[in-house]
Protein backbone atom coordinates (compact mmCIF):
# COMPACT_ATOMS: atom_id res chain seq x y z
CA UNK A 1 0.00 0.00 0.00
CA UNK A 2 1.80 3.17 -1.27
CA UNK A 3 2.28 6.21 1.16
CA UNK A 4 1.44 9.84 -0.65
CA UNK A 5 3.47 12.72 1.08
CA UNK A 6 3.63 12.98 4.59
CA UNK A 7 0.83 15.69 6.24
CA UNK A 8 3.71 17.13 7.94
CA UNK A 9 5.59 17.85 4.55
CA UNK A 10 2.50 18.99 3.14
CA UNK A 11 1.92 21.53 5.89
CA UNK A 12 5.46 22.83 5.82
CA UNK A 13 5.17 23.34 1.86
CA UNK A 14 1.63 24.92 2.87
CA UNK A 15 3.08 27.75 5.07
CA UNK A 16 6.16 28.58 3.02
CA UNK A 17 5.73 31.86 1.66
CA UNK A 18 6.45 32.53 -2.18
CA UNK A 19 9.10 34.91 -2.90
CA UNK A 20 6.98 36.67 -5.72
CA UNK A 21 4.48 37.13 -2.98
CA UNK A 22 7.18 38.47 -0.22
CA UNK A 23 8.66 40.85 -2.49
CA UNK A 24 5.66 42.41 -3.42
CA UNK A 25 4.87 42.86 0.52
CA UNK A 26 8.17 43.88 0.53
CA UNK A 27 7.85 46.70 -2.64
CA UNK A 28 4.59 47.96 -1.02
CA UNK A 29 5.67 48.65 2.78
CA UNK A 30 8.44 50.59 0.74
CA UNK A 31 6.71 52.65 -1.28
CA UNK A 32 3.92 53.16 1.35
CA UNK A 33 6.77 54.58 3.86
CA UNK A 34 8.10 56.65 1.21
CA UNK A 35 5.42 58.26 0.25
CA UNK A 36 4.69 58.73 4.18
CA UNK A 37 7.78 60.23 4.29
CA UNK A 38 7.32 62.43 0.99
CA UNK A 39 3.80 63.85 2.59
CA UNK A 40 5.67 65.02 6.10
CA UNK A 41 7.88 66.38 3.93
CA UNK A 42 5.59 68.69 1.58
CA UNK A 43 3.38 68.87 5.58
CA UNK A 44 6.66 70.97 6.97
CA UNK A 45 8.22 72.72 4.09
CA UNK A 46 4.33 74.43 2.86
CA UNK A 47 3.19 74.63 6.57
CA UNK A 48 2.90 78.69 5.85
CA UNK A 49 0.23 77.62 3.18
CA UNK A 50 -1.03 74.02 4.65
CA UNK A 51 -1.87 75.29 7.73
CA UNK A 52 -4.37 77.99 7.81
CA UNK A 53 -5.91 76.05 4.49
CA UNK A 54 -6.51 72.94 6.82
CA UNK A 55 -7.70 75.12 9.83
CA UNK A 56 -9.91 76.43 7.90
CA UNK A 57 -11.17 73.43 6.23
CA UNK A 58 -11.44 71.53 9.98
CA UNK A 59 -13.36 75.09 11.15
CA UNK A 60 -15.08 75.21 8.27
CA UNK A 61 -16.94 71.66 8.58
CA UNK A 62 -16.88 72.04 12.12
CA UNK A 63 -19.21 75.08 11.72
CA UNK A 64 -21.26 73.04 8.43
CA UNK A 65 -24.15 72.33 10.89
CA UNK A 66 -24.41 76.32 12.43
CA UNK A 67 -24.50 77.41 8.83
CA UNK A 68 -26.91 74.83 7.59
CA UNK A 69 -29.66 75.82 10.41
CA UNK A 70 -29.10 79.75 9.51
CA UNK A 71 -30.11 78.18 5.24
CA UNK A 72 -32.91 76.85 7.22
CA UNK A 73 -34.02 80.54 7.95
CA UNK A 74 -33.60 81.42 4.43
CA UNK A 75 -30.53 83.07 5.47
CA UNK A 76 -28.39 83.10 1.93
CA UNK A 77 -25.19 81.12 2.03
CA UNK A 78 -22.95 84.12 1.18
CA UNK A 79 -24.12 85.84 4.00
CA UNK A 80 -24.23 82.52 6.15
CA UNK A 81 -20.49 82.81 5.89
CA UNK A 82 -20.17 86.41 6.73
CA UNK A 83 -21.81 85.64 10.09
CA UNK A 84 -19.97 82.85 11.02
CA UNK A 85 -16.38 84.25 10.02
CA UNK A 86 -17.50 87.83 11.46
CA UNK A 87 -18.28 85.61 14.98
CA UNK A 88 -15.00 83.64 14.75
CA UNK A 89 -13.53 86.65 14.54
CA UNK A 90 -15.42 88.61 17.38
CA UNK A 91 -13.97 85.55 19.78
CA UNK A 92 -10.57 85.39 19.02
CA UNK A 93 -10.63 89.32 18.90
CA UNK A 94 -12.72 89.17 22.92
CA UNK A 95 -10.26 86.73 23.82
CA UNK A 96 -6.68 89.01 23.27
CA UNK A 97 -8.71 92.03 24.62
CA UNK A 98 -9.13 89.95 27.82
CA UNK A 99 -5.89 88.87 27.60
CA UNK A 100 -3.84 92.01 26.36
CA UNK A 101 -4.67 94.26 29.19
CA UNK A 102 -2.74 91.57 31.40
CA UNK A 103 0.29 90.76 29.06
CA UNK A 104 0.70 94.93 28.93
CA UNK A 105 0.62 95.55 33.08
CA UNK A 106 2.94 92.70 33.89
CA UNK A 107 5.46 93.94 31.14
CA UNK A 108 5.14 97.37 32.09
CA UNK A 109 5.43 95.96 36.00
CA UNK A 110 8.47 93.96 34.43
CA UNK A 111 11.39 95.79 36.84
CA UNK A 112 9.11 95.96 40.27
CA UNK A 113 8.04 92.38 39.90
CA UNK A 114 11.81 91.17 39.32
CA UNK A 115 12.24 92.87 43.10
CA UNK A 116 9.15 91.78 44.83
CA UNK A 117 10.36 87.91 42.84
CA UNK A 118 13.72 88.10 44.40
CA UNK A 119 12.56 89.35 47.87
CA UNK A 120 9.62 86.05 47.97
CA UNK A 121 13.05 83.66 47.20
CA UNK A 122 14.28 84.00 50.57
CA UNK A 123 13.00 81.48 51.40
CA UNK A 124 15.48 79.49 49.74
CA UNK A 125 18.59 81.13 51.25
CA UNK A 126 18.89 78.05 53.37
CA UNK A 127 18.83 75.54 50.37
CA UNK A 128 21.21 77.96 48.20
CA UNK A 129 23.31 78.56 51.18
CA UNK A 130 23.37 74.76 51.32
CA UNK A 131 24.14 74.38 47.75
CA UNK A 132 27.05 76.85 47.79
CA UNK A 133 28.90 74.87 50.77
CA UNK A 134 28.56 71.62 49.01
CA UNK A 135 29.68 72.95 45.48
CA UNK A 136 32.72 74.90 47.38
CA UNK A 137 33.64 71.28 48.96
CA UNK A 138 33.82 69.47 45.04
CA UNK A 139 36.01 72.83 44.23
CA UNK A 140 33.83 75.01 42.54
CA UNK A 141 34.12 78.51 43.76
CA UNK A 142 30.53 80.23 44.38
CA UNK A 143 29.32 82.87 42.18
CA UNK A 144 28.81 86.08 44.35
CA UNK A 145 27.82 88.16 40.96
CA UNK A 146 24.07 88.97 41.27
CA UNK A 147 22.58 88.49 37.74
CA UNK A 148 21.91 91.76 35.94
CA UNK A 149 17.98 91.25 34.48
CA UNK A 150 18.05 93.79 31.41
CA UNK A 151 15.34 96.42 31.03
CA UNK A 152 13.56 96.37 27.84
CA UNK A 153 14.41 98.72 25.68
CA UNK A 154 13.37 100.29 21.96
CA UNK A 155 15.48 97.99 20.32
CA UNK A 156 12.77 95.05 20.29
CA UNK A 157 10.39 96.69 18.20
CA UNK A 158 11.78 95.66 14.32
CA UNK A 159 12.51 91.76 16.25
CA UNK A 160 8.71 91.96 17.31
CA UNK A 161 7.44 93.27 14.11
CA UNK A 162 8.95 90.39 11.80
CA UNK A 163 8.06 88.21 14.33
CA UNK A 164 4.34 89.14 14.71
CA UNK A 165 3.77 89.57 11.12
CA UNK A 166 3.45 86.23 9.41
CA UNK A 167 0.74 85.41 12.22
CA UNK A 168 -1.01 87.71 11.38
CA UNK A 169 -0.58 87.50 7.59
CA UNK A 170 -1.47 83.76 7.90
CA UNK A 171 -4.31 84.43 10.42
CA UNK A 172 -5.64 86.76 7.34
CA UNK A 173 -5.28 83.86 5.10
CA UNK A 174 -6.92 81.26 7.43
CA UNK A 175 -10.10 83.54 7.94
CA UNK A 176 -10.24 84.06 4.01
CA UNK A 177 -10.29 80.23 3.14
CA UNK A 178 -12.92 79.60 5.97
CA UNK A 179 -15.31 82.26 4.52
CA UNK A 180 -15.07 80.37 0.99
CA UNK A 181 -15.07 76.72 2.78
CA UNK A 182 -18.12 77.94 4.65
CA UNK A 183 -19.91 79.70 1.32
CA UNK A 184 -18.85 77.06 -0.63
CA UNK A 185 -19.35 73.73 1.33
CA UNK A 186 -22.36 72.78 -0.50
CA UNK A 187 -20.81 72.43 -3.84
CA UNK A 188 -17.34 70.82 -2.72
CA UNK A 189 -19.60 68.01 -1.05
CA UNK A 190 -21.61 67.54 -4.11
CA UNK A 191 -18.50 67.63 -6.72
CA UNK A 192 -16.97 64.90 -4.23
CA UNK A 193 -20.07 63.23 -4.08
CA UNK A 194 -20.47 63.25 -7.67
CA UNK A 195 -16.91 62.72 -8.70
CA UNK A 196 -17.86 58.42 -8.39
CA UNK A 197 -19.96 57.13 -10.92
CA UNK A 198 -21.38 53.67 -9.19
CA UNK A 199 -24.62 54.54 -6.93
CA UNK A 200 -22.80 52.59 -4.05
CA UNK A 201 -19.24 54.54 -3.98
CA UNK A 202 -20.95 57.91 -4.25
CA UNK A 203 -23.38 56.31 -1.30
CA UNK A 204 -20.42 55.89 0.72
CA UNK A 205 -18.38 59.25 -0.11
CA UNK A 206 -21.81 60.82 1.62
CA UNK A 207 -21.98 58.95 4.59
CA UNK A 208 -18.48 59.78 5.32
CA UNK A 209 -18.77 63.53 4.67
CA UNK A 210 -21.97 63.45 6.97
CA UNK A 211 -20.01 61.22 9.47
CA UNK A 212 -16.58 63.61 9.49
CA UNK A 213 -19.23 66.93 9.68
CA UNK A 214 -21.29 65.25 12.71
CA UNK A 215 -18.00 64.45 14.52
CA UNK A 216 -16.05 67.38 14.39
CA UNK A 217 -19.35 69.37 15.18
CA UNK A 218 -19.97 67.45 18.02
CA UNK A 219 -16.12 67.53 19.15
CA UNK A 220 -16.01 71.55 18.64
CA UNK A 221 -19.13 71.44 21.09
CA UNK A 222 -17.68 69.28 23.90
CA UNK A 223 -14.49 70.49 23.46
CA UNK A 224 -15.75 74.22 23.78
CA UNK A 225 -18.01 73.33 26.83
CA UNK A 226 -15.33 71.34 28.82
CA UNK A 227 -12.89 74.38 28.09
CA UNK A 228 -15.44 77.33 28.69
CA UNK A 229 -15.91 75.75 32.44
CA UNK A 230 -12.13 74.76 32.70
CA UNK A 231 -11.82 78.76 32.18
CA UNK A 232 -14.94 79.41 34.26
CA UNK A 233 -13.30 77.35 37.36
CA UNK A 234 -9.72 79.10 36.91
CA UNK A 235 -11.14 82.67 37.06
CA UNK A 236 -13.43 81.57 40.28
CA UNK A 237 -9.93 80.48 41.87
CA UNK A 238 -7.85 83.29 40.86
CA UNK A 239 -10.63 85.21 42.56
CA UNK A 240 -10.64 83.55 45.62
CA UNK A 241 -7.29 83.64 45.38
CA UNK A 242 -6.92 87.78 45.17
CA UNK A 243 -5.09 87.46 42.02
CA UNK A 244 -5.29 90.36 39.65
CA UNK A 245 -7.57 90.80 36.45
CA UNK A 246 -9.52 87.04 37.34
CA UNK A 247 -11.45 87.33 33.82
CA UNK A 248 -8.41 87.52 32.04
CA UNK A 249 -6.67 84.49 33.69
CA UNK A 250 -10.25 82.53 33.23
CA UNK A 251 -10.54 83.47 29.33
CA UNK A 252 -6.33 82.68 28.61
CA UNK A 253 -7.17 78.98 30.19
CA UNK A 254 -9.99 78.55 28.51
CA UNK A 255 -8.19 79.32 25.08
CA UNK A 256 -4.61 77.46 26.11
CA UNK A 257 -6.89 74.78 26.89
CA UNK A 258 -7.85 74.30 23.16
CA UNK A 259 -4.12 72.95 22.79
CA UNK A 260 -4.25 69.72 24.69
CA UNK A 261 -1.50 69.08 27.06
CA UNK A 262 0.66 71.89 26.19
CA UNK A 263 -2.04 74.64 26.88
CA UNK A 264 -2.87 73.46 30.20
CA UNK A 265 1.09 73.19 31.23
CA UNK A 266 1.54 76.82 29.78
CA UNK A 267 -1.52 78.15 32.06
CA UNK A 268 -0.11 76.61 35.22
CA UNK A 269 3.44 78.29 34.86
CA UNK A 270 1.69 81.44 34.05
CA UNK A 271 -0.71 81.24 36.95
CA UNK A 272 2.73 80.28 39.17
CA UNK A 273 5.16 83.14 38.02
CA UNK A 274 1.98 85.90 38.47
CA UNK A 275 0.60 84.11 41.98
CA UNK A 276 4.11 84.28 43.54
CA UNK A 277 4.65 87.99 42.14
CA UNK A 278 0.93 89.23 43.24
CA UNK A 279 0.71 87.31 46.22
CA UNK A 280 2.07 88.96 49.56
CA UNK A 281 3.92 85.73 50.36
CA UNK A 282 5.37 82.34 48.76
CA UNK A 283 3.03 80.09 49.72
CA UNK A 284 -0.15 81.90 49.06
CA UNK A 285 1.57 82.30 45.59
CA UNK A 286 1.19 79.06 44.64
CA UNK A 287 -2.37 78.67 45.66
CA UNK A 288 -3.53 79.54 42.53
CA UNK A 289 -1.40 77.41 40.20
CA UNK A 290 -2.23 74.44 42.76
CA UNK A 291 -6.15 74.87 42.07
CA UNK A 292 -5.89 75.22 38.40
CA UNK A 293 -3.75 71.74 38.67
CA UNK A 294 -6.35 70.05 40.20
CA UNK A 295 -9.09 71.14 37.97
CA UNK A 296 -7.02 70.23 34.91
CA UNK A 297 -6.01 67.18 36.37
CA UNK A 298 -9.94 66.47 37.05
CA UNK A 299 -10.73 67.69 33.39
CA UNK A 300 -7.70 65.81 31.58
CA UNK A 301 -7.59 62.34 33.56
CA UNK A 302 -11.57 61.89 34.28
CA UNK A 303 -13.91 64.34 32.62
CA UNK A 304 -13.05 64.69 29.14
CA UNK A 305 -11.90 60.92 28.52
CA UNK A 306 -15.17 59.90 29.48
CA UNK A 307 -17.07 62.29 27.82
CA UNK A 308 -14.51 62.50 24.41
CA UNK A 309 -14.48 58.99 24.83
CA UNK A 310 -18.00 58.13 24.98
CA UNK A 311 -18.91 60.12 22.48
CA UNK A 312 -16.51 60.16 20.23
CA UNK A 313 -14.51 57.14 20.39
CA UNK A 314 -11.29 58.46 20.03
CA UNK A 315 -8.55 55.80 21.73
CA UNK A 316 -6.17 57.87 24.71
CA UNK A 317 -2.89 56.41 23.13
CA UNK A 318 -3.84 57.39 19.20
CA UNK A 319 -4.65 61.11 20.43
CA UNK A 320 -1.76 60.97 22.40
CA UNK A 321 0.64 60.00 19.36
CA UNK A 322 -1.43 62.78 17.12
CA UNK A 323 -0.69 64.85 19.45
CA UNK A 324 3.01 64.76 19.32
CA UNK A 325 3.21 64.43 15.50
CA UNK A 326 1.04 67.14 14.46
CA UNK A 327 2.65 69.49 17.52
CA UNK A 328 6.03 68.52 15.91
CA UNK A 329 5.20 68.88 12.69
CA UNK A 330 3.09 72.38 12.63
CA UNK A 331 3.75 73.92 16.61
CA UNK A 332 0.60 74.88 18.77
CA UNK A 333 -1.88 75.06 15.50
CA UNK A 334 -0.68 71.52 14.99
CA UNK A 335 -1.41 70.66 18.18
CA UNK A 336 -4.70 71.85 17.95
CA UNK A 337 -5.83 69.82 15.08
CA UNK A 338 -4.64 66.88 16.12
CA UNK A 339 -7.54 65.45 17.54
CA UNK A 340 -9.49 66.12 14.55
CA UNK A 341 -7.71 65.34 12.29
CA UNK A 342 -7.12 61.87 14.16
CA UNK A 343 -11.10 61.57 13.85
CA UNK A 344 -11.19 62.40 10.42
CA UNK A 345 -8.63 59.56 10.03
CA UNK A 346 -10.59 57.18 11.83
CA UNK A 347 -14.11 57.78 9.92
CA UNK A 348 -12.07 57.04 7.08
CA UNK A 349 -10.85 53.61 8.15
CA UNK A 350 -13.72 52.31 10.04
CA UNK A 351 -15.84 53.72 6.95
CA UNK A 352 -13.74 52.38 4.26
CA UNK A 353 -12.70 48.70 6.10
CA UNK A 354 -16.56 48.53 6.56
CA UNK A 355 -17.70 48.89 3.12
CA UNK A 356 -14.59 46.17 1.88
CA UNK A 357 -15.41 43.93 4.25
CA UNK A 358 -19.43 43.86 2.81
Amino acid sequence: MGEGRRPEAVAVADEDPHPEITLRQISAWSLAILAAVAAGFVLYAGREIMLPVVAAFVVGVMLGPAARRLEALHVPRPVVALLLVAGVTLIIALVILLIFPRVSELASGLPGMVASLKEKLHVFDGLIGAWRRFSSTIGEPPSADAVSIPLPGISWVPSTISILLPPITGFLFFLVVLLLVISEWPDLRRGMVMTFASRDSRLTVLKILNEIESGLANYLLIVTLINLGVGALAGVICALTGMPNAVGFGALAATLNFVPIIGPIAMFVVLLVVGVVAEPTFLLGLLPAAGFLLVITVEGQFLTPMIIGRHLELNALAVLLSLAFWTWLWGPMGAFLSSPILMVALILKQRLYVDEDR
